[in-house]
């Protein structure tokens, strides 16, 4: 019996990708599509490191770019979450469907 291995990794990071992408393209949330968008990152973060691993276990690089994502997805989140007050206080709500920013 074998360990986990590059292709048990490669399927979860696959999974959890497309949740979020159902979860992206079925909420009708502004924070429900931010969570999900947060899901994407966090799979690709996993394929980075995987690879590291598995690919080339003598480096770190995967785990270095899988923080730089990290760092930038914080960034987004914060900034995305600003955008989604300012709607809310703007609209009273956060349906996605019910803004119009094209129309003043």
């Amino acid at each position: 019996m074998e360990g986990i291995g590059l292709t048990h990794y490669l399927t979860l990071s696959a999974v959890v990708f497309c949740i979020g992408v159902f979860g992206m393209l079925t909420r009708r949330n502004a924070v429900g599509v931010l969570m999900s968008i947060e899901l994407m990152f966090n799979a690709v973060n996993i394929t980075l490191v995987a690879f590291a691993r598995y690919v080339t276990p003598a480096t770190i690089t995967g785990q270095v770019v899988a923080i730089f994502t990290i760092a930038v997805a914080a960034a987004e989140a914060t900034v995305a979450l600003a955008i989604v007050l300012l709607i809310y206080q703007h609209h009273r709500g956060i349906d996605v469907d019910r803004i119009n920013f094209m129309k003043w």
